[in-house]
């Protein structure tokens, strides 16, 4: 049964959310933003040769969180869970990072003790918090009119489930842009008092342009429908629509936006069917970031202005 757990530094502003395989998993990524920072994301791709993985990192931090997957190794290795390659235990842990030192101390990341804090904090999905954890502990949205005027976001999970089908949905929401409500209205962007500034009306004019490189959304979707690494790379894309239904604009040059899929069950589906519950959850899973944020390091949240 696989398994999520986070790990976080609320005083410094930074986190990490691991998901874990003891039984490995089959899996792809799929990364839509122009500014991505990830580790064993090449042996994802369907024509590589590893089917499964052991663990997927979600950390903030940028490129030097992506550390924190260095004591996920550990602790899976620790307990023989891995790629048998002939000369010991190899885990394979795939990981991506987010943008959020603007946040707390900007000289902190997640490290490999605390990749391991998550892995030891792991359990079942349904038991996993929201808000200012994990991955999304230092996260934020709304760039578009610079940091200042950005919003607290954070860390947001989904299920959908189709009979025996079952589709999990996490996101660590650090974007660019704004976040939309289920009517298209933003419910989280950036702020001009208590209203939410059009992400249409930014012009990037001045010294505003040397913010924008902040950013980020990470997703993962797991699901218990059997796949192979090239429908969960599918899937991935498919899931991807889940961001362009809930943040505008998305995928942008600023952005990395990267959401992996895994396959970890035997149940029998058409890809379809998972890569369209793997959309609506990951929608519901973002704009649940935003819901159970709250105001941390001098950014205000979605409960402060409703």
């Amino acid at each position: 049964m696989w398994r999520i757990g986070h790990a976080q530094d609320h005083e410094k502003g930074t986190g990490c959310t691991v998901i874990i395989f003891p039984e490995g998993a089959t899996a792809s990524c799929d990364i839509r933003g122009g500014a991505p920072g990830t580790r064993e994301i090449a042996l994802l791709a369907p024509d590589c040769m590893v089917e499964r993985i052991t663990a997927i990192v979600l950390a903030g931090g940028s490129a030097r969180g992506l550390s924190a997957a260095d004591g996920v190794m550990r602790y899976c290795e620790e307990r023989g869970w891995g790629f048998d390659s002939g000369y010991g235990v190899v885990p394979i842990v795939s990981a991506a990072c987010l943008f959020d030192l603007p946040c707390g101390e900007a000289d902190a990341w997640p490290d490999p003790a605390m990749g391991s804090e998550a892995c030891m904090e792991a359990r079942p999905l349904e038991e996993s918090p929201m808000g200012n954890v994990g991955a999304g502990t230092g996260a934020t949205v709304g760039k578009y009119y610079g940091m200042a005027k950005a919003m607290k976001s954070g860390f947001g999970w989904a299920k959908k489930v189709s009979g025996p089908f079952e589709v999990c949905a996490v996101a660590a929401v650090n974007a660019f842009g704004a976040v939309r409500d289920c009517s298209g209205g933003f419910m989280a962007g950036a702020l001009d008092g208590d209203n939410i500034l059009d992400p249409g009306s930014m012009t990037g004019s001045g010294d505003i342009w040397n913010d924008w490189g902040k950013n980020t959304t990470l997703g993962a979707v797991v699901t218990n429908v059997a796949l192979d690494k090239a429908e969960c790379r599918r899937v991935a894309i498919m899931a991807q629509a889940g961001l362009s239904s809930s943040i505008f604009p998305v995928h942008t040059p600023f952005d990395g936006d990267s959401v992996f899929c895994a396959s970890a069950g035997n149940e029998k589906a058409e890809t379809i069917l998972a890569g369209w519950l793997a959309a609506s959850a990951m929608e519901e899973a973002v704009r649940n970031a935003v819901l159970f944020a709250r105001a941390a390091y001098g950014f205000r949240s979605f409960s402060d202005i409703r």
